[in-house]
Order: structure tokens, then sequence, then C-alpha cells
């Protein structure tokens, strides 16, 4: 196993940070971009549950902070992952650039950890399309 513990992936998106923030942090919308997350989501109560490729795990964002989109991943097991999500407005105010810092879990092999990067990054690519 390689001793990368993290990998950032961004993408530029042509509309102001304010109106990314709110479509990438509604969590009824992440099925329709993040797809490595979520195909289907539902709230429980006070909880986000999503199925995913892992299994029902729950979604919580653990920020209101303009920009910052990070949210918590428990799976199935109880464990729980921290996945940090920027947004951050270019210096004309009219796009962005999405920034998701992919964080190598305990135990995760180099192939698991490049496709968790590769999920991220078409999840990106997704939200770029729809959002263009």
């Amino acid at each position: 196993m390689s001793e990368t513990a993290d990998r950032r992936v961004s993408v530029r998106i042509d509309r102001p940070a304010d109106e990314v923030s709110a479509f990438a942090g509604d969590p009824a919308k992440l099925p329709r971009w993040a797809a490595g997350l979520a195909t289907g989501i539902r709230r429980e109560g006070e909880r986000w549950v999503a199925d995913s490729p892992m299994g029902t795990i729950e979604v919580r964002f653990v920020s209101e902070e303009p920009g910052v989109l990070d949210h918590v991943v428990v799976f199935p097991d109880g464990t729980e992952n921290l996945n940090p999500l920027r947004v951050i407005a270019d210096d004309e105010g009219s796009g962005s650039e999405i920034v998701f810092t992919v964080l190598r879990r305990e135990g995760q092999s180099d192939e698991q950890f490049e496709a968790d990067v590769a999920a991220v990054r078409a999840d990106l690519e997704k939200l770029r399309e729809l959002l263009s």
C-alpha cells in the first residue's frame, strides 16, 4: 500500500459558488450527481439514509458555513468517513471550483483508493454537466 493519504479532485463549474453550494449541498439531490455515493436517498426522521454500492448508509452534512459541504458517511458496519468538500468562488464571482478531498480509509488498498478517486471525479463531472 502506498503512503498517499489523500487526493484532491476538482472541477470548474461556470456557475456562482452559492448556486453550486445550494445544489450540491442538498441531500435530496445527491442521487442526481453522486452515483459513487448514493443511488437513492430518503429522509428517516432527522437522518438522510441512502442506498449505495456499499449497502445502506447515512449521510450527514457537518457544516452550515458557506462553501463548506463536508459530509460524513456512516457505513453499514458503523464506521464513519469524513468527506471534505469545498466550493470556491472564482475572482469574478461568475464561476467556481468544487474541490473534494478523497481521504484514504484505513486498510484500503491502492486499487480501492484509486477506484474511489475515479468515482469522485466522475461524480464531480456529472455535477458540472447538470449545472452547465
